[in-house]
C-alpha cells in the first residue's frame, strides 16, 4: 500500500454550531448525510454504505468543536491517518466554518475529494444551509 496524502478543505454553513453538532456528533445525524447507517459502541464507529461496512476508532471528540476518527484498516496498517471534522463560528459573520481533514492515496485523491464535496453538499442540503 502506498502512503496516503493529507488534504484539507473548508466549507461555510449558514447555520448554528448546535445544528451542525447534532449532525456530526450523533449516529442519527451522521446517518442522514455521511452513511446509510451508523452504530457507535464505546469508541468504535461502524459506518454502513450499500451493504458494506467500515469501522473507525474515535480519536477525539468535543461538543460544538470537532470529531476525529481513524479507519481501523488504516490503524492496522500503521498509517498515521484520520478523518477530522472541525467547526467553529466565525465571529464576524456568525456563519459556521467546517474544516475537513482526510487522507487518500495519490491515485485516489480526485475521487476522494469529489466524494467529500458530494457528502458535504448532502449535509448542507439536509440542514438547509
Amino acid at each position: 500500500m502506498s502512503e496516503k496524502i493529507k488534504f484539507e478543505q473548508e466549507y461555510l454553513f449558514k447555520t448554528s454550531a448546535k445544528v451542525l453538532n447534532s449532525m456530526v456528533m450523533t449516529p442519527s445525524g451522521l446517518s442522514e448525510w455521511f452513511a446509510d447507517d451508523v452504530n457507535i459502541k464505546d469508541d468504535i464507529y461502524t459506518f454502513y454504505w450499500n451493504g458494506s461496512e467500515e469501522v473507525a476508532r474515535l480519536i477525539s471528540k468535543k461538543t460544538n468543536d470537532h470529531l476525529k476518527f481513524q479507519w481501523v484498516e488504516d490503524e492496522e496498517e500503521g498509517l498515521d491517518t484520520f478523518v477530522e471534522i472541525r467547526f467553529k463560528v466565525d465571529p464576524m459573520t456568525k456563519a459556521v466554518v467546517l474544516h475537513l481533514t482526510s487522507f487518500a492515496e495519490e491515485d485516489e485523491m480526485e475521487e476522494v475529494q469529489l466524494y467529500w464535496e458530494n457528502t458535504i453538499e448532502e449535509l448542507r442540503r439536509v440542514i438547509g444551509a
